[in-house]
């Protein structure tokens, strides 16, 4: 690579043993193989996770360090950056993977703490996490941020109204994040996978997760399968990469989004 935010590929393989990653959400589902798959190639990395627990095993794993933060609170995302920073130094790669939403139902179904909730966890995170990391990788010459949006803030479906639309403000705020931060060498980008294989697949349903309705909606998706963590973190580390690609809102649906 020409810069210091991620190197450049030795031997057909990326290589990431010059970069620091932050992932929140990271002690399971999208977020935890994310942060495997950075470490894997050589990064050192910062496991953020409400449940510190998990984020401790996912980290023991990695080589890595666990922190127990909520998104939603300013005071532990600055408190998680300066433990980052102590621990290894300014980050570069930044992942906001955290997210919340409501259970698949009727818009006028979903009470106001519910919608506070998700836009609190999939939105103002982001804003908290800027906040506390960007002066910091400016100075340090740059860096990359991926925001975990959705094809639900594109192709929405019916009964995930407010979780959609908070989606849908991530997908914008990265590419509005792309352009005014691309003076201080600091890429972001959007991440918008299909329904996954989460914790949250019950969620999204709203229904049992059973073969035939998880047929339902794999009718919907062309290449026919949900979504895995490994293809979330194949994006994840593609984007945090390619040097000259910011503002990308980046689909990874099986085509869902066609």
């Amino acid at each position: 690579m020409t810069d210091n935010h991620t190197e450049s590929a030795v031997n057909g393989a990326l290589a990431f043993d010059k970069n620091i990653a932050v992932v929140t959400g990271a002690a399971s589902g999208f977020g935890a193989e994310i942060a495997r798959r950075f470490a894997r190639h050589g990064a050192r990395v910062a496991v953020l996770d409400m449940n510190g627990e998990k984020a401790a095993q996912v980290a023991k794993e990695i080589g890595g360090i666990a922190i127990r933060a909520d998104v939603t609170s300013a005071a532990d995302i600055q408190a998680a950056i300066a433990a980052t920073i102590e621990a290894f130094g300014v980050p570069n790669i930044i992942v906001n993977n955290a997210g919340y939403t409501h259970r698949n139902r009727p818009l006028l179904e979903v009470d106001e703490a519910t919608f506070d909730r998700i836009f609190a966890v999939n939105v103002k995170s982001v804003y908290h996490m800027v906040q506390a990391v960007v002066p910091q990788m400016r100075d340090n010459g740059g860096g990359v941020i991926l925001n975990v949006g959705s094809v639900a803030g594109i192709r929405p479906r019916p009964g995930l109204t407010w979780y959609n639309s908070s989606k849908g403000a991530v997908n914008m705020l990265s590419k509005s994040l792309a352009v005014e931060l691309a003076p201080w060498r600091i890429r972001v980008n959007a991440i918008c996978p299909v329904m996954g294989v989460t914790g949250m697949l019950e969620d999204f349903m709203g229904m049992p997760d059973t073969p035939e309705n998880r047929a339902k909606f794999v009718s919907s998706i062309p290449l026919g399968r949900l979504c895995l963590p490994e293809d979330v973190a194949d994006a994840a580390l593609y984007l945090a990469s390619a040097e000259f690609l910011t503002g990308v809102e980046l689909p990874v649906d099986g085509g869902r989004t066609i």
